[in-house]
């Protein structure tokens, strides 16, 4: 089985600027992860959250499961991410540091099935800095186009 992404966060790759990436699995419902399945995921203004010693994912939206009854899964809710203790403070003391916050940058079902969180530990960027970042992909685009002609 291929790893297939379910959402990604497009707009922390504008936004933020990623310093370091974590694998995390999802404690979820089993109505959530047939919507997952789906495809039914929005990772726009979600987050990462520490406390009390635990990773929570605050503010992703999973739309209901398009067979499910009257008994759903509430879409937007706090959802617990497995991660190994050491991980959980690493990632706490990281986001101590100033201007550090961690955010969610897609969800995928890896090869064996299971559904995993990726999060990153990113820094904002400045308004200079995602112009920066727009126009060297213009030039990266404007050079291949060259190369594909000039062949």
């Amino acid at each position: 089985m291929e790893k297939s992404t379910v959402s990604t966060n497009r707009k922390a790759y504008h936004e933020f600027q990623i310093i370091e990436t974590f694998e995390a699995g999802i404690e979820l419902l089993g109505s959530e992860v047939k919507s997952l399945r789906e495809g039914n995921a929005s990772l726009r203004e979600s987050y990462v959250l520490i406390k009390k010693g635990q990773a929570w994912l605050v503010g992703m939206h999973i739309s209901a499961y398009s067979h499910t009854g009257f008994s759903g899964h509430e879409p937007v809710r706090k959802r617990r991410l497995l991660l190994h203790k050491n991980e959980i403070l690493k990632i706490n003391q990281k986001l101590a540091e100033k201007g550090l916050t961690a955010v969610p940058l897609k969800v995928y079902f890896n090869k064996r099935g299971w559904l995993k969180v990726e999060i990153g530990l990113a820094r904002g960027k400045k308004l200079y800095d995602k112009r920066e970042t727009k126009k060297r992909r213009d030039i990266e685009k404007e050079i291949n186009r060259e190369m594909k002609r000039n062949r």
